[in-house]
């Protein structure tokens, strides 16, 4: 009883009406969705995929546009994994859905070195198979259920360890060239995502390789971003609009800005060259 006050109460429904609106204007600012695609969802087991493909339902029955959804999941065979959950769950929908076995989770361990990370093999693994099956069942788009906080653990992620400037895009096309992913969740923030799940009940299914580790990176970004946001709940929503508005000449990237042949007289006066610096620290 207590569950279908959650569902029916005004603040769930602002909660799914905020998840929806910004998953939208996500789709429309980076149009990735179109008229006639056939977008393949990938269904984990967790609350990001759940949630990616329940709001995509929604959306689709009342969107300008016809567009297909048809969900997938790769049953990578780790021990204990419930093979009967995500099936159940599919029938009940009542969409199209493929449910791919493939034992990735035996290369993985057998691979690996005790103590080692794997969620980057893995992560190879599966991308592979998604492509393959892309390919086969003729989907043009590819969603994955990234989120928010996702892009920022990895703008930090790869700023901290790698030296680069990079994120997730909201879309993208593949390495090989064959395959366009996107983003739609890109614009929600995880808190919200957790909530709609817990809400709707979804059949979370946990994940025993790379989730059962201990002190991964990005759990350490995880943490740093969670105290930011506590001390200043404005300073997250700061850091991601910065992402999407960056300034090429404010940076010391040569391949993004050509710095070699700005002068006075090369007429470049956009407003993003760095002449407005206040209280210069010349060193």
């Amino acid at each position: 009883m207590a569950e279908i006050k959650i569902k029916t109460s005004a603040s769930f429904n602002k909660l799914r009406k905020r998840l929806e609106r910004n998953t939208a204007i996500a789709i429309t600012d980076y149009n990735m969705i179109e008229d006639g695609d056939r977008v393949m969802v990938c269904l984990s087991g967790g609350k990001d995929s759940y949630t990616l493909l329940d709001i995509l339902i929604a959306l689709r029955k009342r969107a300008p546009i016809d567009f297909e959804i048809i969900a997938m999941n790769l049953d990578q065979k780790q021990p204990g994994f419930p093979a009967d959950v995500l099936p159940n769950y599919l029938k009940n929908l009542g969409i199209e859905y493929k449910i791919v076995e493939q034992d990735t989770y035996t290369t993985v361990t057998n691979k690996l070195k005790p103590g080692q990370t794997m969620c980057s093999l893995c992560s190879r693994l599966r991308r592979g198979v998604i492509y393959r099956l892309a390919q086969e069942i003729g989907v043009n788009k590819i969603a994955l259920g990234h989120h928010r906080d996702d892009i920022l653990s990895t703008f930090f992620l790869n700023m901290f360890y790698g030296g680069r400037l990079k994120a997730m895009p909201a879309k993208l096309v593949s390495d090989d060239g064959q395959n366009m992913i996107i983003r739609p969740l890109a614009y929600c923030k995880e808190k919200d995502i957790a909530r709609y799940a817990r809400a709707k009940e979804f059949p979370i299914i946990p994940c025993n390789l790379c989730g059962s580790q201990d002190n991964l990176q990005r759990q350490v970004i995880g943490k740093m971003l969670n105290d930011w946001e506590s001390q200043n709940p404005k300073k997250i929503d700061s850091i991601f609009r910065a992402i999407k508005n960056v300034s090429p000449s404010h940076l010391l990237d040569k391949e993004l800005f050509d710095f070699e042949n700005i002068n006075t007289k090369s007429g470049v006066f956009d407003g993003d060259i760095a002449f407005d610096e206040p209280n210069i620290d010349y060193g």
